[in-house]
């Protein structure tokens, strides 16, 4: 440009140039562009003559991106550049006036803002998926028992559709949290100019309403540095991760031998190399794994911005491809999940099996004692004496006589003791609200039915169709 007298270096050049992984904003960028166009003409600062070259321009580049025969040259430095040259190569003088009233760095956030949008609702619909199918195996596994766990010993049992619906509202608060990020988008940054405004008396809100916004950046400073909204995005997926990560732990520890409890089907398990009898959950084993990738993105993005001043620095460009991995990773992870529960089994009768362990029973005994009058704090330690004994005789809680009952706990009654050591009273005695007894189950899939059906969660289409991204070569990669 007319600044500078010697070519870049190249090296410089291969550090500055954000081509290779922004390529991918291109379909944000004729949307932000088409829209910025017919503000100028609104305004009068473009004819209508050179808007309808301009529009006719970018949807031309349009159909070359998404035919995937767009051709990068070697002066593109980013998207948007190469966008504004091939415009101009096809229009003319035209496509020149296009940048009148925008900087690149209005012009980036933009895009940017608007990608964050279009996938926060993309992860908002898969969860919706993942939240259904959860929803599903809970109404068809609705009194199946198996033991809780706590510090991983069995702790009480609960019927495995209560177990089920504790990921669904997981699930939930995290679709609140993408919700969270259309809020945090909802200011658009275009007209901000590089960072002081634009010497046009611009329509902004012509703009926004056009993009979907619904207010502007009330100051032109903080428009074009902001990137709390990437943060946002990276913490709500972030979270998510860790709740698919904690998703696929308990059905890599479910599937084992030593548990049990459920088999994950052929086409999301791999073999051994070695052994032929291995059946091994990997999708399960790299949902776990994918977590710390996305935290890493967020933690990184953090330390870009920490303390960069007001406005613009080239270290925003820092922030893409954080946003894009942990896009890719979180959408291809909650896929994986929805896909791998639907094909799950589980069974049955290795998990009540697991259920009937007596000594889960044990604090329904001390509830009993407290229904005698015997403080919990009393009859806690009565109860842990009676497993304590039984266990040194070598018996289940069951197994005891009465004159051994008495021995141990006086206080205890022995028919109502042996009367609550059947199984289903344990499951069932839980009748507080938000417990396992199955009215209380029943309840929360009427909750989550409502939740499920709620006209909150936009299903609606969520963002134009994403290009092909060229390779670090310069050439193409697949979709």
């Amino acid at each position: 440009m007319g600044r500078f007298s010697d070519p870049q270096d190249p090296l410089f050049q291969a550090l500055n140039s954000s081509l290779a992984f922004d390529y991918r904003l291109a379909p944000y960028d004729i949307e932000q562009s088409l829209a910025h166009a017919r503000m100028l003409a609104r305004t009068g600062i473009l004819e209508q003559e050179d808007l309808s070259r301009i529009e006719q321009g970018l949807e031309a580049v349009r159909d070359e991106i998404e035919a995937d025969r767009f051709a990068i040259q070697p002066g593109d430095e980013d998207i948007h550049m190469a966008i504004e040259r091939r415009l101009t190569e096809i229009v003319g003088p035209a496509g020149g006036r296009l940048h009148t009233a925008r900087s690149r760095n209005d012009q980036v956030a933009t895009d940017v803002a608007m990608l964050v949008r279009a996938h926060s609702l993309e992860a908002r619909a898969l969860l919706h998926a993942l939240m259904t199918t959860l929803v599903e195996l809970a109404e068809r596994h609705l009194d199946w028992p198996l033991p809780g766990y706590t510090h991983m010993q069995r702790a009480q049992p609960v019927y495995l559709s209560h177990h089920l619906l504790a990921w669904f509202w997981k699930f939930r608060r995290d679709s609140q949290r993408f919700n969270f990020c259309m809020t945090a988008t909802d200011e658009l940054p275009l007209g901000a100019g590089a960072l002081a405004g634009v010497n046009f008396d611009t329509e902004r809100m012509f703009v926004a309403e056009e993009l979907g916004f619904r207010a502007i950046a009330e100051n032109s400073l903080d428009a074009v540095s902001n990137r709390d909204f990437v943060l946002d995005y990276l913490s709500a997926a972030a979270t998510c991760a860790g709740h698919l990560s904690q998703l696929g732990g308990e059905v890599v520890l479910w599937s084992t031998t030593e548990f049990g409890f459920c088999r994950v089907s052929d086409s999301f398990a791999s073999g051994s190399s070695l052994m032929p009898q291995k059946k091994n959950p990997d999708a399960a084993e790299l949902l776990r794994a994918k977590a710390p990738r996305i935290v890493g993105r967020l933690a990184g993005l953090h330390g870009v911005l920490h303390g960069l001043p007001l406005t613009y620095n080239k270290d925003l460009q820092e922030d893409k491809e954080p946003l894009f991995d942990a896009i890719d990773t979180l959408e291809l992870c909650l896929r994986v999940a929805r896909e791998m529960l639907a094909g799950i089994e589980f069974d049955r009768e290795r998990m009540a099996a697991a259920a009937s362990d007596e000594s889960i029973a044990a604090t329904d005994v001390a509830d009993l004692l407290v229904r005698q009058g015997v403080p919990f704090r009393e009859a806690h330690g009565i109860v842990g004496g009676v497993v304590r004994g039984a266990e040194e005789r070598g018996k289940g809680l069951s197994e005891l006589t009465d004159e051994e009952l008495r021995e141990l706990a006086p206080a205890l009654p022995p028919d109502g003791f042996r009367a609550l050591l059947e199984q289903s009273s344990w499951l069932e005695s839980k009748v507080s609200e938000g417990g396992t007894s199955l009215a209380r189950v029943r309840d929360q899939l009427s909750a989550a039915r409502h939740v499920l059906g709620d006209d909150t969660w936009g299903l609606a289409p969520r963002g134009p169709k994403q290009p092909a991204r060229p390779d670090a070569q310069g050439g193409e990669s697949p979709r």
